[in-house]
């Protein structure tokens, strides 16, 4: 006569608590929620005031998690022919959102191939003038031919985007307290590269939290 066999079932108890398991893991938020309603039902000031995130430290300091917000604007700057120029004014005059913004960063990206834009000295135009002076000496112009092989724009199409390269097309700037935290010295600089007056097309990017 064979064995009689076992039978193993599973009570509608733990049947229940298995089912919840899988949709806290997979629900957290809601779980969170149902736990929670009577609660905030009983107590709705409680629950306005409650911050929707909230950051911690060690070892027991949680403080309400800050907003970070995005701002983006095309600038044009003032045609100009081959120099180096102050545009910090500029900048900040077309940009009166900086003034929203706590602490945060300024990304300028200059849209073209043969001109730059750098940090550097915001006093004497000495300086302006000297470094249009070097970069001409360290990428010369060649005239007669022969030194480039791009010159579908003239002989100065070529050297303007080696120093285009050399200098770089973008820079970021820390913002506190709505206003630029450039050092004392330190002015925004537009660099033109070519011989003939061009308008520049600027993107201008702010990231941050605001006031």
């Amino acid at each position: 006569m064979p064995p009689p066999q076992s039978h193993s079932s599973i009570s509608p108890l733990t049947t229940f608590l298995i089912v919840c398991g899988f949709l806290v893991a997979l629900f957290p938020s809601l779980f969170h929620t149902v736990v929670w309603s009577p609660y905030y039902y009983a107590f709705p000031d409680t629950a306005q005031r409650n911050p929707t995130s909230v950051l911690c430290r060690s070892p027991d300091i949680c403080v309400s998690g800050s907003t970070m917000s995005w701002y983006q604007k095309t600038l044009t700057l003032p045609s100009r022919s081959r120099g180096s120029y102050l545009i910090t004014d500029t900048i900040t005059k077309e940009l009166p959102e900086l003034k929203n913004y706590k602490v945060g960063l300024l990304t300028l990206f200059i849209q073209h191939t043969s001109c730059a834009l750098s940090l550097n000295e915001n006093w004497d135009e000495d300086v302006r003038a000297d470094m249009s002076d070097a970069l001409d000496r360290i990428v010369p112009e060649d005239k007669k031919g022969g030194l480039y092989r791009h010159d579908a724009e003239g002989s100065d199409d070529m050297p303007a985007h080696v120093k285009s390269a050399l200098v770089g097309a973008s820079v970021t700037i820390p913002i506190t307290n709505g206003r630029l935290a450039t050092g004392t010295w330190q002015g925004i600089w537009y660099l033109e590269f070519r011989a003939s007056k061009h308008a520049r097309r600027v993107v201008a990017t702010i990231q941050g939290e605001k006031m």
